[in-house]
């Protein structure tokens, strides 16, 4: 009787996630943060859309704990008697967090410094970010409510910023991104743009008039051809912008184009101040070269109204 009614109650404890779903979780991540997230159900289970989204904010992590990693291997003097403060990471069009909430977890947790800022239009998810970080206990993650481009002058920012992101902040906002990394002297920028329609308008009105003065025109005649060229073109300009500006750019692929078309991943950064200083010379004509070329695609293009707006810093 004792035996039979031992065994009734002692039921083995519900696991916190499938054993299926363990196995793409990373180390060290929390399954509270993941659940509160909605990434795992209560269950600890994935659905095919949580799965995508899992597997693309891990990808981006890998490559922005690498630059947190560079960042670290370089990190600058702190004044004498006064800790470091870390790195600090600015996201943009943050959403409902899912990155910065993750890099926290898996980085800025362990690292017992640094600071991630959220920056979001809309309110109820500031206030919902806000809520989960306190509930979490991640102190160092502050939610701003602003625009992207708003956000450089916005006192609740710090003045400098070592890390930007904009994971498919619409159309111009990636722009926008990189003003402000540009402001805040970023050491690195981690853009995956997405909607990128400025150009493509623009395009489009002095279609006739490029089809009577050049051959290129035929490559954005066709309205689908226009938006494909305007997106490939803005980005190929927002590169050549940031090198000009004397960063070094590598571009790739987010995920496999099997989880999404808006896949297009932009790192740009800057060595190291004395890395910079040996360099000298030649990193200023590598800036300069990208400059003139960047002028000369806006004078193909009939582009030259956005050097001021879009490109203030070209020299």
């Amino acid at each position: 009787m004792w035996g039979h009614t031992l065994t009734m109650t002692m039921k083995p404890k519900r696991a916190e996630v499938d054993p299926a779903v363990a196995e793409l979780i990373r180390p060290g991540q929390s399954i509270a943060l993941l659940k509160a997230l909605h990434i795992l159900t209560r269950e600890g289970r994935l659905n095919q859309d949580s799965r995508r989204k899992l597997k693309q904010v891990y990808h981006l992590f890998q490559f922005i704990e690498t630059l947190l990693q560079e960042w670290l291997a370089n990190e600058p003097k702190s004044a004498p008697g006064l800790p470091s403060k870390g790195p600090t990471l600015a996201d943009h069009g943050a959403g409902k967090s899912y990155l910065g909430f993750i890099i926290y977890d898996l980085f800025i947790k362990a690292l017992g410094r640094g600071h991630i800022y959220g920056v979001e239009t809309r309110a109820e998810l500031v206030e919902r970010s806000q809520a989960m970080a306190a509930e979490m206990g991640f102190e160092r993650m502050t939610f701003v409510h602003t625009t992207v481009a708003e956000a450089t002058g916005d006192t609740r920012l710090p003045e400098q910023i070592d890390v930007v992101t904009a994971l498919h902040a619409c159309d111009t906002a990636t722009d926008d991104a990189i003003a402000f990394g540009l402001a805040k002297q970023a050491r690195y920028m981690v853009l995956v743009p997405c909607c990128q329609a400025e150009l493509a308008s623009h395009l489009r009105q002095n279609k006739a008039l490029f089809l009577k003065q050049t051959p290129l025109a035929e490559l954005w005649r066709h309205p689908l051809h226009t938006r494909e060229m305007g997106s490939q073109l803005t980005n190929v300009l927002r590169c050549l912008y940031l090198e000009s500006q004397g960063y070094e750019v590598t571009v790739t692929e987010l995920v496999g184009w099997e989880h999404s078309l808006k896949n297009e991943l932009i790192l740009a950064k800057k060595g190291p101040i004395g890395s910079a200083q040996r360099q000298g010379q030649g990193q200023g004509q590598r800036a300069g070269s990208a400059a003139e070329r960047l002028r000369a695609l806006l004078a193909e293009f009939g582009l030259q109204a956005l050097a001021s707006t879009r490109f203030p810093l070209l020299a």
